[in-house]
């Protein structure tokens, strides 16, 4: 992994998520996110495409917007809808000053998409 890839999930503001529709066709998205402790974490309302995607089929491919020095991830999902780790909670606020658990900001319910890398297809060097 280039050196530079840590740095970079810690402060870039948007990555890119693909979820698999239920036909088997890649729904993208761009996302806010955190990278702790080895996982992504995406914060979405719980009504969400992606959330129904990642319910029928958990795998997802996620990208750093930058064709110079691409990071590229594939993983595996989990949706949380509640118990949402204090930390991760923290660094949302910390990086966007929003809260993750209101994310429409308005009492619609939220999800959490906890993404481990399975595999790393690139890391910062093209």
């Amino acid at each position: 992994m280039d050196d530079t890839v840590p740095a970079r999930l810690r402060t870039e503001r948007t990555l890119w998520c693909c979820t698999l529709r239920p036909d088997g066709s890649p729904h993208l998205t761009p996302v806010w996110f955190v990278h702790l402790a080895g996982a992504f974490w995406i914060g979405t309302a719980a009504h969400s495409v992606k959330v129904r995607n990642v319910r029928a089929d958990p795998r997802v491919s996620l990208a750093l917007p930058d064709g110079d020095a691409p990071v590229v991830a594939e993983g595996d999902a989990a949706v949380r809808t509640s118990g949402y780790p204090d930390e991760v909670v923290a660094a949302f606020d910390a990086k966007y000053g929003w809260d993750v658990r209101d994310p429409l900001g308005d009492g619609t319910p939220g999800a959490l998409l906890e993404v481990g890398v399975r595999r790393w297809l690139m890391a910062g060097t093209a």
